[in-house]
């Protein structure tokens, strides 16, 4: 599961990211809301734990913002503001839970377990974009109602793009998000490109509409081909 943490303290961050990591998640930590802000619309995370406080874009905004978009990754809000006020604000802008600080940590990893138990709070059980129709759950694939025979790759990579659905998406962050190489310290271009290349055949070739797309020089997306 990969966290995204939110934090402008920078000791409290450190210590967030090494604490969750010894309990086997993998983290990225944003010390400024427009870094966190950034990161949630470039990169693939299972939950957010985001501070309100921050430098810039504050959490309260941020949160809103992603919403508005539709991104319905589980948000986790951890801030020292404890009025009943500010949690009303917290929850009614999209938060799914509100810890305040000075926390436990067996509390928070308590909360973390709870939300990512819900199954995405929120997120579809299916995914769409036009007639093509994903479930992460049972792993069918169908387009207009036809079955689609993927690889595990396949559809590790068709998921990753149905879930940034209209968004491009660089050959980098797949090495990243989809094949676990984050520091590319092996080509995976041609390796990605021929992947795409068989995914397109199956998802686009016998179909009117185009879904997969190239973006020259800057990677993929899905979405209705533009006339």
């Amino acid at each position: 599961m990969h966290i995204l943490v939110v934090e402008d303290e920078k000791k409290l961050g450190l210590a967030l990211k090494d604490g969750l990591e010894s309990e086997c998640y993998e983290v990225t930590l944003a010390h400024t809301g427009e870094e966190g802000f950034f990161l949630l619309n470039s990169g693939s995370f299972d939950l957010v734990v985001l501070d309100l406080m921050l430098p810039g874009r504050d959490g309260l905004e941020i949160l809103a913002t992603i919403r508005k978009r539709g991104l319905r990754i589980p948000v986790l809000i951890l801030t020292a503001r404890d009025a009943i006020e500010d949690r009303v604000s917290g929850l009614d802008a999209g938060a799914d839970d509100y810890l305040v600080k000075p926390f436990a940590f067996p509390e928070l990893l308590a909360r973390i377990r709870a939300l990512l138990r819900r199954g995405g709070a929120g997120q579809p059980s299916r995914l769409k974009c036009s007639d093509l129709e994903l479930d992460p759950v049972t792993r069918a694939v169908t387009r207009s109602g036809q079955s689609l025979d993927l690889t595990p790759r396949e559809f590790e990579l068709l998921e990753y793009l149905m879930r940034h659905q209209g968004r491009v998406v660089s050959r980098e962050m797949l090495a990243r998000d989809v094949w676990n190489e984050p520091s590319r310290h092996s080509p995976l271009d041609n390796v990605i490109d021929v992947h795409i290349a068989r995914l397109r055949r199956k998802v686009d070739d016998q179909f009117d509409k185009k879904l997969v797309q190239t973006v020259r020089g800057v990677g993929f997306v899905l979405r209705e081909e533009v006339p």
